[in-house]
């Protein structure tokens, strides 16, 4: 097992996180999301559960920290030399008298922070109040910064590698999308349906292998259909029903989201044909706006006039920026495509647009994931948009 890109590749991504830090006036930054500290580093192994930490500063590091028997991970998934990996004795785990956070403090300590200005991500899903707390409480002498999505924004552009891995990512999106079609049928079980597509998504091709998307694979039937993001269950699958998959690829830890639409039965009403026509226009409406340079809020524009022409309302935001994600979610928490957003797309940014129209007592989605180019943007996955008839 080897990082998934060159050495050059990170060491290049060191050096624009930087970039970011001197903005700030930022002496060290401690990052806690394992989707930054695997696209800074490469490290990768399900080790987050316990706290995990990554130290940069302006001239040494990163410092993966993390619990020692994680540690081995990260001699064969980064380029890290020995003195830049530092474990934590499992004592520290889950206790209530003492904290990892308490081996940190000693650690900056030991290297001279002190005093520094500390960036520290506040709003991961993997930063707790109480490591936070006792951080703040060791480190008193130090400012601390808020270094919320720095990192997450500095991922917003990609480079030539990353849009290779994550062509990779949307041909295995495809294959998962392509299980769903060839298995759905009135009388199965959704769970038997969703058992098939998880397979493919981790077989990937002849070529190469597939990585557990960060995003839990979806299935929307019925009744739950009307609904976003629910579980799958072991009901069977039902004449008559609309049954929308949000599904994806993941290669090296890079996602590519992929939704789709079929209709279980011989006939389509005609509010799904109505709604159908609708979601398809709006894609093209979408695709056809998205290209570098352009408002968020202009792409949005282009969907809510399509909406407009059938009277129909949709509330939620239709994209947002994707790439490096773990579980729970594989949206970089950037850029979004809602009213009044006034981010410009830059070019090499790869977004996640998804049209889900969530009716009463039924729902249907459609998403693409998109290359974003100077002057137009591209698919990442090739799989026909319309609505199969699924006997």
């Amino acid at each position: 097992m080897a990082p998934a890109f060159p050495k050059i590749e990170y060491d290049n991504r060191v050096k624009r996180v930087r970039a970011s830090m001197r903005t700030l006036d930022i002496d060290v930054i401690i990052i806690t999301d394992p989707a930054n500290i695997n696209w800074l580093t490469g490290y990768d192994a399900w080790s987050f559960y316990t706290p995990q930490f990554m130290l940069l500063d302006l001239n040494s590091g990163p410092f993966w920290v993390g619990r020692e028997m994680d540690a081995g991970a990260a001699n064969f998934t980064t380029y890290l030399k020995p003195s830049e990996i530092i474990g934590y004795a499992d004592e520290l785990v889950q206790r209530s008298d003492i904290h990892p956070s308490d081996f940190l403090i000693t650690l900056m300590k030991e290297k001279g922070y002190k005093k520094s200005a500390i960036g520290f991500e506040t709003d991961s899903y993997f930063a707790s109040k109480r490591s936070l707390d006792i951080l703040h409480d060791g480190l008193n002498e130090a400012k601390w910064i808020s270094t919320d999505l720095l990192i997450n924004w500095v991922r917003l552009v990609k480079s030539q590698a990353e849009l290779e891995i994550m062509k990779q990512a949307g041909q295995i999106a495809e294959l998962a999308m392509q299980t769903a079609y060839k298995n759905v049928k009135v009388g199965v079980r959704q769970s038997d349906l969703m058992a098939d597509i998880l397979a493919s998504q981790i077989k990937g091709t002849s070529e190469f292998g597939g990585d557990m998307p960060a995003l839990h694979p979806l299935i929307l039937s019925g009744e739950a259909a009307s609904t976003a993001h629910p579980m799958w269950t072991d009901e069977k699958l039902k004449s008559d029903q609309t049954v929308a998959f949000e599904l994806g690829g993941c290669r090296k830890r890079y996602n590519v989201g992929l939704a789709r639409t079929v209709h279980l039965g011989t006939k389509k009403t005609k509010l799904l044909l109505e709604t159908t026509k609708l979601v398809n226009e709006g894609m093209a409406a979408v695709i056809d706006s998205l290209h570098a340079e352009v408002l968020a809020s202009e792409v949005h524009s282009s969907w809510q006039k399509v909406l407009n022409k059938y009277g129909m309302e949709k509330k939620s935001r239709i994209g947002y920026s994707i790439g490096v994600g773990y579980p729970p979610d594989w949206g970089e928490h950037t850029l979004s495509f809602r009213p009044e957003e006034t981010r410009l797309v830059p070019e090499n940014a790869v977004v996640h647009i998804i049209l889900g129209m969530w009716m009463d007592g039924w729902g249907m989605e459609l998403s693409e994931t998109l290359h974003v180019r100077a002057n137009d943007c591209v698919k990442l996955s090739n799989f026909s948009q319309e609505v199969p008839l699924i006997s």
